[in-house]
């Protein structure tokens, strides 16, 4: 066993990583993370029209985003998607069994799945999984819960943030999975958040949505949205007084910002097929709402992103993502900076350095700065480069 702790780091939780057989890899494929008793949790999920069944498993026990359970119970190798009646009745048997385990109702426990879209859950070994992963729930094992619920991931996502609240010592800390198919709204891939802090489930669910919408909700890898995309926070409320308005409230929203924002990044790095994070930067937006869409324009471009790839300082491709978008775009004012050179300035192109830019572009995390000069809105969009590996990856995944 690992002794490396992330997700039981915050005091209060317990979790376990298991193979149970879904994988054909033979690694570990079922994660169960729970609240020694009922914790504050706050949910966010996919916004795809199409769901899996855990999504809906899950909306109908905190159908307001925010209320008290005592976990969550995650496979990987199958999403549990487009699966009818018989994959809403799984992930409620899964729901019940891991409940069972630990003493609770299958109302106050989570489900999330994902992987292959249109697969029957092999329900057999999900429950010995499920019992197997009971049996071993413990504070000593927290990388065998992260690569349980790694799917084309190549590298563990985890984040740890240690702060102070009236004078307790209070963590945050978070595992995610999420390489492929990601361009989230309302939530991300699969990210779950523990903390000890003590926080009422309507004001962490507040936090929440916060923490998320510069995030996870600013990343995009292929500009393809999951039908399984779901994240979760879990207060324990084993440290320090209750948090309310002011200072206290201010640092833990930091906190979990910081986490959310570290898990992020680390999904943007381990995009399928990237070697480089690329961050997109827009100020100078006539609302916060044009600046979204104009950084989301640029990160989602697949030429932006092959420049990237290829170390081409083409600011041209920068410049029409920009303008395609719904946001208010005035030419004349537009000026862009790769790696802090400008390189379009008022319309026109500026004079640089191209070997300068191509060292830029070549390095481990690549920055585009755009300033439409029409206000105030800004907002900072995270993705990563698209290269031929993106292409043989997602050409040999299949149902």
């Amino acid at each position: 066993m690992s002794s490396i702790r992330h997700i039981t780091l915050p005091a209060g939780f317990r979790a376990a990583g298991v193979q149970c057989g879904i994988k054909a890899s033979g690694r570990e494929d079922l994660a169960l993370i729970v609240g020694d008793d009922l914790v504050s949790a706050a949910l966010m999920t996919t916004s795809n029209q199409v769901v899996g069944a855990p999504v809906l498993w899950c909306r109908r026990v905190l159908p307001a985003g925010a209320g008290r359970v005592r976990g969550i119970v995650i496979n990987s190798g199958n999403s549990n998607v487009c699966t009818g009646r018989r994959g809403e009745r799984d992930a409620g048997a899964m729901a019940a069994q891991a409940a069972r385990a630990v003493g609770a109702e299958p109302e106050q426990m989570l489900v999330a799945s994902t992987g292959i879209i249109g697969h029957l859950l092999p329900m057999a070994k999900v429950r010995r999984g499920i019992a197997a992963a009971a049996a071993a729930l413990g504070r000593r094992d927290d990388r065998a819960v992260i690569r349980a619920i790694m799917t084309t991931d190549t590298r563990e996502k985890s984040a740890v943030v240690r702060t102070r609240l009236g004078g307790a010592a209070v963590t945050v800390a978070g595992i995610a999975k999420g390489a492929g198919m990601i361009a989230p709204h309302l939530a991300t891939m699969i990210a779950v958040i523990t903390t000890d802090a003590r926080v009422a489930p309507r004001l962490l669910g507040r936090l929440f949505r916060s923490a998320v919408a510069g995030s996870f909700n600013a990343l995009t890898i292929d500009s393809d949205q999951s039908t399984s995309d779901t994240a979760a926070v879990f207060a324990s409320g084993r440290a320090g007084r209750a948090i309310g308005p002011g200072p206290d409230e201010r640092k833990f929203a930091a906190a979990l910002a910081e986490v959310c924002g570290a898990l992020t990044r680390a999904m943007a790095r381990d995009g399928e097929g990237a070697t480089r994070l690329v961050e997109v930067r827009v100020v100078g937006a006539a609302s916060a709402a044009d600046a979204r869409v104009a950084a989301k324009a640029v990160a989602d471009s697949p030429l932006v992103k092959c420049a990237v790839h290829g170390r081409d300082p083409n600011w041209g491709r920068i410049v029409m993502a920009v303008g395609k978008s719904a946001a208010r775009v005035d030419p004349s004012r537009l000026g862009v900076k790769i790696g802090g050179v400008r390189v379009f300035a008022r319309g026109r192109p500026a004079p640089f350095a191209a070997a300068a830019v191509r060292r830029h572009l070549g390095g481990q995390t690549v920055v585009i700065d755009v300033d439409l000069h029409l206000g105030r809105g800004a907002f900072t969009a995270y993705t990563c480069d698209l290269s031929r590996e993106y292409i043989t990856i997602n050409a040999d995944y299949h149902t």
